[in-house]
């Protein structure tokens, strides 16, 4: 009996075997897409994993024919299927949910009747025609100069990769790491070989695919969710031809992409959280999974950042990576100058205005009045993040939320960030029917709408996620700021990014608050991340800039951390607490999360699972607790934490994890509960 088992893109563990007719048996090979029947009357695109003859073992299960092979050349390559398998293992989810994160859109859908049969071969064959004509008068400019430093550090970073095959470059802001990144791209092209680079934000693609394509020209290629569905899986396609890009420049899911010659892996702003995927599952760290890629492919791994992650950085302490160190900004410019200003004692003498203290007001006239540009940072989007009534007290919430909603006044409309839930702004207080109601605290759009006062001249821009919706808005922000067309930008965590503009002297942080105030044992180490990148933004050409840094929280070792760019003693303060309390990189934490429509379900359910884990895990188990927002789509959510320190098996764990979950959903009572696993969650 001719079989394949095949892999779906539905979240079900395990492949499902179809027969082959005799009709599809020499095309139906693996890495290839066919057809198949789903279920009573429906049909979907999988990849077949394995051919066999093995029927299965139980005598009730019904083989269905498969309906068709699609393609005539491997979509999918070993090595990638390989990866998808570690994944679902190491994630706790099911290869078909990775299945279904990795191929683009349009490789997924089953293809019109017209285009069933060759429409693989078909865009090889027009991949490989469109770039016959590429040769090297492609590429521009030539490698840029490095200075001592740049090339010292260039230099060490071969001899770590003699013996590690990962290497963290912990450069200061502006400290030229993106030439480096440059010449090492330079060197593998010149051995044949191919290069990721992976980086955490879309907004950053743009500035780094012109400077790439200068040295570059079409050897590059981009991939990110805001090309479209075509784009992407011409992408895809592309390199599994003759003729693929040497550089891909992308976000996380560029990880899933086919290289047949992977030689190097840039992980650049290696820190950030957006690396980790949160939803839906797989649950992955794009950082973590490049660095696996990489050795299984024998290629080598940069991680770039001025603000290493602590587990990166640990990792290099301990050995198990290499360390470059760049410690001078490139043409010698000084880190900016970081000035503290004390925000609740300026309140108290009622000299803010606003969200604005009076020496930055002062500081953003003088770099105006200059002609310099301003960059302010607000890590809340919209006008303002609740609304309150004046008289008693009323807050509007999410009904399907446990959270505020937030004023969005340029739309007249009351938002939840978490569900998408809008409302208009009621006109009055449905409590007590006054209409007293006032928006608490400043999001991005209310600075920017300040700003428009206090600088009726001053061209004012907003950059979040309100504003960035297509590909082609945040490219016009950022250009619009790159020459000038804009003086102040204001933005949430986009504008903290390695974004390069050599006219912002003023750089103003106004809620160190939102970032320190969060209840997670990281919130130390992000808040600096986060601030030590904006503030890197200025002064970075020849001329030293300012930071000015509004806190309530003035005294803080932390904000003295900032002020001297000591990120060592950061470093060794946060670990002395990690190691006290058992916190990553002492363990590796693996998140439970149940979510259920019915509270006192979602209770029992929470009480249980801890029970059953406690039995295998012991004190390692903490909760059940409820996270900071305790319900979302309505749905009522609880976790149980497990920390797992490094001698125990992760593979054993992971058996018993996966068994109580299918134990529990099979018990009536939680039947339509949710329960899924997040492994090294951020």
């Amino acid at each position: 009996m001719n079989l394949a088992d095949v892999l779906l893109p539905v979240p079900l563990p395990g492949l499902f075997t179809y027969a082959v007719p005799s009709a599809w048996d020499a095309a139906a090979q693996a890495g290839r897409r066919v057809i198949v029947p789903f279920g009573t009357k429906k049909s979907t695109t999988g990849i077949i994993v394995r051919r066999h003859n093995t029927p299965p073992s139980d005598p009730k299960v019904v083989v269905k024919n498969l309906i068709e092979v699609i393609d005539d050349e491997t979509v999918v390559l070993p090595q990638q299927l390989a990866l998808w398998q570690w994944i679902s293992e190491y994630y706790l989810c099911s290869i078909g949910e990775v299945f279904k994160a990795a191929l683009p859109g349009k490789l997924k859908k089953i293809p019109t009747s017209s285009r069933k049969k060759g429409e693989a071969s078909g865009l090889f064959e027009g991949i490989a025609q469109s770039r016959t004509t590429l040769t090297a008068g492609n590429e521009g400019e030539s490698l840029p100069s490095l200075s001592p430093a740049q090339s010292t550090a260039l230099s060490s970073i071969h001899d770590q990769w003699q013996q590690h095959p990962v290497c963290l470059l912990h450069g200061v802001t502006s400290s030229g790491k993106t030439e480096i990144y440059i010449h090492l791209i330079a060197e593998a092209i010149a051995r044949g070989e191919q290069v990721l680079y992976l980086l955490p934000e879309i907004v950053l693609t743009s500035q780094l695919t012109d400077r790439l394509r200068a040295v570059f020209g079409e050897r590059l290629g981009v991939y990110h969710s805001k090309f479209s569905d075509k784009e992407r899986a011409d992408v895809w396609m592309r390199q599994l031809s003759d003729a693929p890009y040497d550089i891909i420049v992308g976000v996380r899911s560029s990880i899933f992409l086919p290289f047949q010659h992977l030689g190097l892996v840039i992980v650049d702003e290696e820190h950030e959280v957006n690396f980790k995927q949160q939803e839906p599952a797989p649950r992955y760290n794009a950082r973590n999974v490049a660095i696996l890629m990489a050795a299984r492919a024998g290629a080598r791994t940069l991680l770039g950042t001025a603000t290493p992650s602590f587990e990166s950085y640990y990792n290099a302490r301990m050995g198990k990576y290499g360390l470059v160190q760049l410690t001078e900004r490139y043409g010698q410019v000084q880190l900016p100058d970081v000035e503290v200003i004390d925000v609740k004692e300026l309140r108290r003498k009622r000299l803010m205005q606003g969200p604005f203290s009076p020496q930055l007001l002062e500081g953003m006239r003088a770099a105006l009045d200059a002609g310099e540009q301003v960059i302010l940072f607000q890590n809340r989007r919209g006008f303002a993040p609740q609304v309150h009534c004046h008289v008693c007290g009323w807050v509007p919430r999410c009904p399907h939320c446990d959270v505020p909603l937030t004023l969005h006044k340029r739309s007249g409309m009351l938002t939840c960030h978490y569900c998408g839930f809008t409302t208009p702004i009621p006109e009055q207080c449905p409590a007590c029917e006054t209409a007293d109601l006032r928006g608490c605290g400043f999001g991005t759009e209310r600075i920017e709408e300040e700003l428009g006062r206090l600088f009726p001249q001053a061209r004012v821009a907003r950059m979040d996620l309100d504003t960035t919706h297509t590909r082609t808005a945040y490219e016009q922000i950022l250009d619009d700021f790159a020459h000038a067309r804009t003086d102040i930008l204001v933005g949430t965590q986009m504008v903290t990014k390695g974004l390069d503009f050599e006219r912002v002297s003023i750089v103003g942080i106004l809620s160190a608050e939102t970032m320190l105030n969060q209840p997670d044992f990281r919130a130390y180490e992000r808040a600096f991340q986060m601030m030590a990148q904006v503030a890197g933004r200025a002064g970075r050409r020849q001329q030293r800039g300012r930071v000015l840094l509004q806190t309530m929280s003035a005294d803080l070792a932390l904000i003295r951390q900032l002020v001297t760019n000591d990120y060592e003693q950061l470093y060794q303060e946060q670990m002395l607490e990690r190691r006290e309390f058992s916190y990553p990189p002492f363990t590796r934490f693996v998140m439970v999360y149940m979510k259920h429509r019915s509270a006192d379900i979602i209770d029992a359910l929470a009480r249980d699972t801890s029970h059953r884990l406690r039995t295998v895990f012991g004190s390692r188990v903490l909760g059940p607790d409820e996270p900071p927002v305790s319900r979302i789509s309505g749905l009522f959510i609880r976790r149980v934490i497990i920390k797992m320190e490094p001698a125990l098996s992760f593979s054993q764990a992971r058996q018993f994890l996966l068994q109580t979950r299918a134990d529990l959903l099979a018990e009536h009572l939680y039947a339509s509960a949710h329960i899924y696993f997040d492994v090294d969650p951020l």
